[in-house]
């Protein structure tokens, strides 16, 4: 390796430049989906009436909404609770409590759908409903959302499918090129009963060397930039305390806030991709250039 150190240069920028492109995009593509589910998991639909329900009018709406076999779950909201949730919205000032009672604040019901894309359809049938002054729903931040993260995905293993194909041909390349220098010290090898073993595994290990490598630098990379923007991702994400990533028996890992478990996650993730690359791509071109 330090023989030939611009091919080493080589193999490991396209190794870290696949490694830290496959980084972010997992990063982009499990925060959109989190914060899809965040969104999913809140009241998305929300009902005003005109007067207060009473409670076989709001059974008969609900019913009439589970009928669609799109309905996640719904909750009633009187007149004095929305009062209640508006002093405590409001505690911290009292001009905006002064002259509101029960009577000014309309009754709702919040509605969350299985899947987003049936808002506008649930919304359609509570707007026939007699008595229903306004409905409000996430439609637009769901839609962007969804598109969002169906862009990332796209995009995402394209880009990364590239790379992909760049690095195993610049690996192919570089380890062909050190088995032709090295074709006379091979053949020696061979004569004096070296096995096939023997001869490769130096090649291999040096695949294996360059994905590590690129894998390490990656994840470098990768938690100095998070750390940076861990502001503005607080700015951005303000109003929604945590985002799960997976949640298993009593352990939870939490996509947001950062935390170490979630580099450590990372660090194990592009180690292993990048373990995966190097021994492939090595294997490849030594079974390609040396023949026994």
């Amino acid at each position: 390796m330090r023989r030939t150190p611009y091919q080493v240069i080589a193999a490991v920028f396209m190794i870290f430049i696949t490694l830290f492109v496959l980084g972010f995009f997992l990063i982009m593509a499990a925060s959109s989906s989190a914060i899809l589910s965040y969104f999913e998991s809140k009241p998305q639909l929300t009902v005003f009436f005109k007067d207060e329900k009473n409670q076989e009018t709001i059974t008969k709406l609900v019913e009439k909404l589970k009928t669609t076999g799109k309905l996640s779950g719904t909750n009633y909201i009187s007149k004095d609770q929305a009062l209640a949730i508006y002093r405590q919205q409001n505690k911290n000032d009292p001009l905006l409590l002064e002259m509101v009672t029960a009577d000014i604040l309309p009754s709702s019901l919040e509605v969350t759908a299985i899947n987003p894309r049936d808002l506008a359809e649930l919304a359609e049938i509570v707007k026939k409903e007699p008595g229903v002054d306004e409905v409000v729903f996430q439609k637009d931040v769901v839609d962007t959302l969804i598109s969002w993260t169906s862009t990332i995905r796209k995009v995402g293993f394209i880009f990364i499918f590239f790379l992909l194909f760049s690095t195993f041909f610049i690996l192919l390349t570089s380890v062909g090129m050190k088995i032709a220098f090295r074709k006379e010290e091979i053949e020696i090898l061979k004569l004096v009963g070296a096995t096939p073993w023997y001869i490769k595994k130096p090649f291999i290990s040096e695949g294996v060397v360059y994905g590590l490598s690129g894998a390490f630098l990656s994840f470098i990379s990768i938690c100095l930039i998070m750390l940076y923007l861990q502001p503005f991702a607080a700015s951005f994400l303000r109003g929604i305390p945590q985002l799960v990533l997976f949640s298993v028996s009593n352990f939870t890992l939490y996509l947001w806030p950062f935390s170490l478990p979630l580099f450590l996650l990372l660090f194990i993730i592009l180690n292993l991709c990048g373990f995966m690359i190097g021994l492939v791509g090595s294997l490849f071109a030594v079974s390609r250039y040396l023949k026994y």
